[in-house]
C-alpha cells in the first residue's frame, strides 16, 4: 500500500492529501513547560480520522504532563517526505508509518530503537511473529499495529445463478478450483452480456505478487546465509503470476484492461456485473458499501490456497502500518507510553474498526466487534490469523528493485509482451545485480 503526500494543522482532512506537503517539526515545549509531541497519523478515511483525533483527545485529558498533537496526513510521497524531514531535522515525534519504510529509516538512524522504550504490555498483545515485521539489523524501529489481509470480494448473485457454492475461511477454494470457477462465470463473446469471473487490478504488481506467492510455497526474494537477498523464480515462486498471465491471455477469464488499474478503479466495473469476482484488500469493503448500488449483493470469500504449501496455503504475505519514534525525539520515553495507548487492545480495536483493517495484537484479532459475520468481518479476522512477514521486508535495495527491474518486468508478463523465461532472467539476473550492492 503506498498513498502518497503529506500535510500538517489538526484540522487538514483526508481529502485535502492534494495541498502543500509539510512535514510538521519536532516537539515543542507549550503553556509552563509542557512538552507537546507531534504525531503524524495517515489515516484517511473519515471514521479513521475521527477515531485517531478521539484517541489523541483522550490521551491529553489524562496525561496533562505531556501534550500530543494530532498532524494529518497521507500516505502519497510520504517516504520522501519523511527522509526529507529526518535530514531537515523536522521530523514528527511519533510517525504512522508501514513495515517497509522501516528497513531504511531504520538502518539510517532516523528512527529510535523500541527495545529499551516499550513496556512488558505491549510487547505481550502482539504475537512474536508480528514484531519481527518490524526489526532490522538487531533493532526494534515500530510497533506494528495493523494489517490487512487480501480477499475476494463476490457478486453472490452471480454466483448463485451459477450454482457455486461458496467457500469459507475453514474450507476455502484451490487456485485450481478457482480457476474453474472463473472460466465458468465468464462470458467474453463480446457485446453487453460480457462478463469475466475475475479482474486483477495489478497497478502494484510487485507487493500482490510477492505476498500471494507465499500462497503457492513460493516467496521470490530469499535471504541468504550472509544476509543478504537472493532473487529466485522457480516453480513455487512462479506459479501465482503464471496463474494470472493464464487467466489473461489463454483463459479469458480475466480482462487485459483491469490489469493497470488499482483497486478502486476496478469497482464500477464490479457493480456493473462486468467482473463476478475482485481479489482485493480488506478495507475496500468499506468503499463497497458505501458506493454499491441498491440491492447490490456482495459477499467476503478467502483467497484461494495452493495445494501443498506451508499452512496449508493460507499464508499470505504483509506490510503491517506501524507506529515508530523518531531518533531526533527529545521525550522518547513519553512517545512510546504514548504508543502503548494507542496499541491497547481496546484502542486496536477501534483503530482496526475505523480503517476497515484487522488488528495485530492477539485478544484484538478475537473481539467480538469485528469476528461478525456482518460485512465480512469474520472471515476476514480469519484469514488475517494466518499472514506473515511479506518477502519484502527488511530488504535492503527493495524499492530500487521493485521500481527499476520487477514492476516493469511483470507488467509485461502479466500483458503478454515477454514469456516466463524472460520474466526470470530479468527479475532474477538484473534483480540480484541490484540487491548484490547493498550488504543485507
Amino acid at each position: 500500500m503506498r498513498r502518497r503526500s503529506l500535510l500538517t494543522g489538526a484540522a487538514a482532512t483526508a481529502a485535502a492529501a492534494g495541498s502543500a506537503a509539510v512535514v510538521s517539526g519536532c516537539g515543542s515545549s507549550a503553556g509552563a513547560g509542557v512538552p507537546t509531541l507531534d504525531f503524524l497519523s495517515l489515516a484517511w478515511q473519515e471514521e479513521s480520522v475521527k477515531t485517531n483525533k478521539a484517541l489523541v483527545a483522550q490521551w491529553n485529558d489524562q496525561h496533562p504532563e505531556v501534550q500530543v498533537r494530532y498532524v494529518q496526513g497521507s500516505w502519497d510521497d510520504v517516504h520522501d517526505q519523511l527522509l526529507t524531514s529526518f535530514e531537515g531535522g523536522t521530523a514528527p515525534d511519533i510517525i504512522h508509518d508501514e513495515g517497509n519504510d522501516l528497513t531504511d529509516f531504520g538502518s539510517g538512524g532516523y528512527l529510535a530503537d523500541l527495545t529499551p522504550l516499550l513496556p512488558a504490555a505491549t510487547r505481550g498483545r502482539i504475537p512474536s511473529a508480528v514484531w519481527d515485521m518490524a526489526r532490522s539489523g538487531g533493532g526494534l524501529y515500530g510497533v506494528p499495529f495493523l494489517q490487512e489481509p487480501r480477499v475476494l470480494i463476490a457478486n453472490r448473485t452471480l454466483l448463485a445463478k451459477a450454482g457455486i457454492g461458496l467457500p469459507d475461511a475453514a474450507k476455502p477454494w484451490t487456485w485450481q478450483e478457482f480457476e474453474d470457477i472463473a472460466k465458468e462465470l465468464s462470458h467474453t463473446g463480446g457485446g453487453s452480456a460480457e462478463r469475466y469471473g475475475i479482474a486483477w487490478p495489478m497497478g502494484s504488481p510487485v507487493s500482490v505478487t510477492l505476498n500471494l506467492a507465499l500462497t503457492t510455497g513460493g516467496r521470490i526474494l530469499y535471504r541468504k546465509d550472509d544476509g543478504r537477498t537472493e532473487v529466485r523464480l522457480d516453480q513455487a515462486d512462479s506459479a501465482f503470476a503464471e496463474l494470472v498471465r493464464r487467466q489473461v491471455g489463454t483463459d479469458r477469464s480475466a480482462p487485459a484492461t483491469a490489469l493497470g488499474m488499482s483497486g478502486g478503479d476496478a469497482l464500477p466495473g464490479f457493480f456493473a456485473g462486468r467482473y463476478a469476482m475482485l481479489p482485493l484488500n480488506l478495507s475496500y469493503r468499506q468503499q463497497i458499501q458505501q458506493q454499491a448500488p441498491a440491492h447490490f449483493d456482495w459477499v467476503t470469500l478467502p483467497l484461494p490456497v495452493g495445494a501443498g504449501a506451508p499452512d496449508g496455503g493460507r499464508a499470505q504475505g504483509v506490510s503491517p502500518q506501524t507506529l515508530s519514534v523518531s531518533k531526533d525525539c527529545g521525550h522518547k520515553a513519553s512517545a512510546a507510553a504514548f504508543i502503548d495507548f494507542m496499541t491497547r487492545t481496546d484502542h486496536l480495536v477501534e483503530l482496526a474498526r475505523g480503517d476497515w483493517m484487522a488488528p495485530t495484537g492477539t485478544d484484538a484479532l478475537h473481539d467480538p466487534s469485528i469476528t461478525t459475520d456482518k460485512l465480512g468481518w469474520n472471515t476476514g479476522m480469519s484469514v488475517a490469523a494466518h499472514l506473515v512477514a511479506s518477502p519484502a521486508l527488511g530488504r535492503r535495495g527493495y524499492p530500487e528493485w521493485s521500481d527499476k527491474v520487477a514492476t516493469p518486468a511483470l507488467q509485461q508478463f502479466f500483458s503478454g509482451g515477454i514469456g516466463l523465461d524472460t520474466l526470470r532472467k530479468k527479475l532474477v539476473r538484473d534483480g540480484n545485480r541490484v540487491f548484490d550492492r547493498y550488504r543485507t
